[in-house]
């Protein structure tokens, strides 16, 4: 059994938490408020943008998943750089076999609806993706093994935004633009069959994937198909300018990498995990 360290641990580094201690791993969390944290979790009560306290005498693999609570720079450099920074400080010289860093899809500029995967160039055309950047060439001189994974839009209990928007008539979709999403679940899923791997085949972990389902699905479809199960009234729908086709993301993300390495999605596609979303 391994000791955990998940820096930065919201609801997806707690739902991760609890999962892997009911495989018998001890959790160690941390953030800035404790008092939430599952009993299945330790805690460690320290705010990644300051020097940490003492980390316990083993940490086997860490999780680095923080968020930036604000769409500012400030916010994306603390999260992202200056967490990282202290995190490995406080880690030192300890022998930590994996250091995974969660990151985004964001990172990849392309708007042209093109075919994206590990191999595909990423863009740093704003403070948010560039700070991602900058947290990821941290990680991956930090002198431990690590590996990046960059999930695509996270939906699923709690994280209903989408359907929120549809049930109150809010929601709107740009045609011909497409989207990538992944449910939290699975987020877990990987996270948790990556770590195994390394601890059976280290050598089979690579450097970077991909967390996406297996459809890439155009932004209308989703909306449509919502609508009508939702029985409430169709989405309007526009044509994007040059100018908004530029800014926004349009891509099409593949997942056959992380799918390579054995894993299998629990929700292979968005009408799997919203059909559940939505019984329940």
């Amino acid at each position: 059994m391994a000791t955990i360290l998940i820096a930065g641990c919201g609801d997806l580094g707690c739902l991760l938490g609890e999962t892997l201690a009911q495989e018998g791993h001890t959790i160690y969390g941390l953030r800035r408020h404790t008092d939430d944290l599952p009993e299945s979790i330790h805690p460690i009560q320290s705010d990644l943008s300051h020097s940490l306290p003492k980390l316990p005498e083993t940490v086997d693999y860490v999780f680095y998943m923080a968020s930036a609570g604000k769409y500012k720079d400030a916010a994306y450099y603390q999260a992202y750089v200056l967490g990282v920074k202290n995190t490995l400080n406080a880690l030192g010289n300890k022998n930590v076999k994996r250091f995974f860093f969660i990151s985004s899809t964001s990172v990849f500029g392309q708007s042209e609806g093109e075919l994206v995967n590990e191999e595909s160039p990423t863009s740093g055309k704003n403070f948010s993706t560039r700070r991602l950047l900058e947290g990821e060439h941290l990680v991956r001189d930090c002198g431990f093994a690590s590996t990046i994974v960059r999930f695509g839009g996270i939906y699923g209990p709690g994280r209903t935004h989408l359907i929120d928007l549809v049930t109150q008539g809010k929601a709107h979709c740009m045609e011909d633009v497409w989207s990538n999403r992944i449910h939290s679940i699975d987020c877990v899923g990987i996270l948790k069959h990556l770590m195994e791997l390394d601890m059976t085949a280290p050598q089979k972990v690579d450097g970077l994937y991909i967390g996406v389902d297996n459809q890439p699905t155009l932004s209308c479809e989703v909306y449509d198909w919502l609508a009508e199960q939702l029985s409430v009234p169709d989405v309007e729908h526009s044509e994007p300018t040059e100018n908004s086709r530029m800014m926004r993301s349009n891509k099409r993300l593949s997942n056959a990498k992380i799918r390579a390495s054995g894993y299998n999605f629990i929700y292979p596609t968005y009408q799997d995990g919203y059909i559940e979303l939505l019984e329940a």
